[in-house]
């Protein structure tokens, strides 16, 4: 596999930390035995193994989220056992967590909520422009903000794009209702930015170098990139909107096809 794919896919970097971590503490244990006579407990196996994925996933790259997981697989599969849990219940709980999260395995975004604050602040910026205005959401979720928003902009067309499964058939379900709101099976990266007017997203410190250059190339003169929270590595927003939520979160606006138009206030 190119070194490449390895590098931009953190669940193949956490499978590699716990492949290396298993082989390591599996010498050490033969080590113990063959030298020392020694034969640690499986629980304390599993926790020495998590210890070490969770080390060597730090040194991988990993997000805190990630490392949380490898400390916890293989102890979490010894509880399990121990506990006589039917091993459909597991699977199936990753099985959830994979279709709802799919970007976070693949692309390295999370799935993030849009607050009601940030959905508040969106909706009064949004009622400066055009109504027929064109939104585009890049990585949706679960379209709880773009639906509201949708049905409190009735001339203005909403759009919302997602790839994981079933985050994508729940949000698919839940605009149906509404004429101007539509969600697409697609990746943000095969969207062409040009056709909208507002882009917003709410993604991760990762991607945001690449959908800078996407937007500097696609975006035309006056139309707003808006990202929940995550910043683009040094160029500085046109627009700070602070939000009053629990994460003192913000939203950060540019206008990467142009200058910002005369009069807006950039100074937030």
């Amino acid at each position: 596999m190119p070194v490449s794919v390895l590098t931009r896919l953190p669940i193949l970097r956490a499978l590699l930390a716990q492949l290396l971590a298993l082989l390591v503490v599996w010498l050490l244990l033969l080590g113990l035995a063959g030298m020392l006579g020694v034969r640690p407990s499986l629980v304390v196996v599993a926790l020495a193994q998590g210890c070490l994925a969770a080390l060597i996933g730090a040194r991988l790259g990993l997000s805190v989220w990630w490392l949380a997981i490898n400390l916890m697989f293989v102890p979490g599969l010894v509880l399990l056992r121990d506990l006589d849990v039917p091993g459909w219940i597991p699977l199936g709980a990753f099985s959830l967590l994979l279709l709802l999260n799919w970007n976070a395995f693949t692309e390295r975004v999370p799935l993030y909520l849009t607050g009601r604050e940030a959905e508040r602040r969106l909706r009064s910026r949004l009622a400066a422009l055009p109504t027929d205005f064109r939104y585009i959401d890049l990585g949706s979720g679960l379209a709880g903000s773009l639906s509201r928003l949708a049905r409190d902009f009735p001339a203005a067309q909403f759009i919302g794009v997602e790839t994981a499964p079933l985050t994508f058939g729940l949000s698919w379900l839940r605009c149906l209702p509404r004429r101007n709101c539509h969600i697409r099976l697609l990746s943000l990266w095969r969207v062409d930015l040009g056709e909208y007017d507002v882009v917003y997203c709410f993604l991760s410190p990762a991607p945001m170098p690449a959908l800078w250059n996407k937007a500097r190339t696609e975006m035309r003169p006056g139309a707003l990139l808006i990202s929940n929270s995550f910043a683009v590595p040094g160029v500085e927003p046109f627009e700070v909107l602070q939000l009053d939520d629990w994460r003192s979160s913000r939203l950060l606006i540019w206008y990467p096809g142009s200058t910002a138009p005369d009069g807006v206030d950039t100074s937030g």
